[in-house]
């Protein structure tokens, strides 16, 4: 090996959060900036990660950038804490920052990442969640120029989205997109809240948490602070609609598991092709089911 790039045995081979400080200072940077104004797409200088894109990195460049000692972390994938994803990233953090604790349990994590699910449980003030974003602009899919898009977000021009929803009605009499709903944010900017379910979007609204979205490989980061009004794009005589878990007989499904009637459901079918019904959010399953079996109320 060249001696070039040999390290010290008592240097680690990073700094903390791997990411070196002036990366991080950048990145807080284009977090209070996308704090100050809600909805709005920060750039900033995205860095190469360990990692594939596509991963999650630009929500890890915004965890390691806030993370601290004494910090615990919560890592989600679609709502569970044992997918390879989650358990990657989380691994990775375990490694690259020492003295941060890892939780699968939302009340006790200050700092959350996740993947396509906001958590079951009501977020507190001192927590922040971090949202994974493939891709950030909900006008891409109706204007392919970036710059002409700029100038629609910045003079809330959203007809051609609207449009693009009327067309959905018109051809399937109702709204067909399932997951990265276009969101009103503080009454100004369209955002695409991330491949979360239409059922978690009324959890943006008046959140106590600060919510942060980052997505890697477009280089933007945005937020929705604490106590934002945050409203799907609707038209005032077609209701926002969330999933239906309701069955054949109008009632709505429970849990298989833990019996719980509130949480978003995840279908599984076994092998004999009998379909289940589970709580897609692991640790909010988990705790309903303590809460049940100890006889207290969930």
């Amino acid at each position: 090996m060249n001696p070039l790039y040999t390290l010290p045995v008592d240097e680690p081979a990073y700094s903390f959060g791997f990411l070196d400080e002036y990366a991080k200072r950048e990145v807080r940077r284009s977090i209070l900036k996308a704090i100050c104004i809600p909805g709005y797409q920060t750039p900033y200088a995205s860095r190469e990660m360990p990692m594939g894109r596509g991963f999650g990195t630009g929500g890890l460049q915004l965890t390691l950038a806030l993370i601290g000692p004494g910090d615990t972390l919560k890592v989600i994938d679609q709502g569970a804490d044992d997918s390879v994803n989650a358990v990657n990233l989380r691994h990775f953090v375990e490694l690259t920052c020492p003295g941060v604790d890892t939780s699968e349990h939302t009340a006790e994590a200050s700092l959350i990442q996740s993947r396509h699910r906001i958590p079951e449980r009501p977020l507190e003030p001192s927590q922040v969640l971090v949202l994974q974003v493939p891709y950030p602009d909900p006008l891409v899919i109706v204007e392919a120029s970036e710059s002409r898009r700029k100038v629609m977000h910045g003079e809330g021009d959203y007809s051609r989205l609207l449009t693009k929803l009327y067309e959905d009605i018109v051809q399937f009499d109702e709204i067909t997109i399932a997951h990265r709903y276009p969101t009103r944010i503080n009454g100004h900017y369209v955002i695409d809240p991330s491949p979360i379910p239409r059922f978690d979007i009324s959890k943006l609204h008046q959140s106590r948490a600060l919510t942060l979205l980052g997505a890697g490989r477009e280089k933007k980061i945005y937020a929705v602070p604490p106590y934002t009004n945050a409203a799907p794009l609707v038209f005032d005589d077609v209701p926002f609609r969330v999933e239906d878990f309701t069955d054949d007989d109008g009632h709505r499904r429970p849990c298989g598991r833990c019996a719980s009637r509130e949480s978003f459901l995840d279908e599984i079918i076994d092998d004999s092709g009998t379909r289940h019904w589970q709580c897609s959010d692991s640790d909010y399953c988990n705790e309903h089911l303590a809460q049940a079996d100890t006889g207290e109320r969930p």
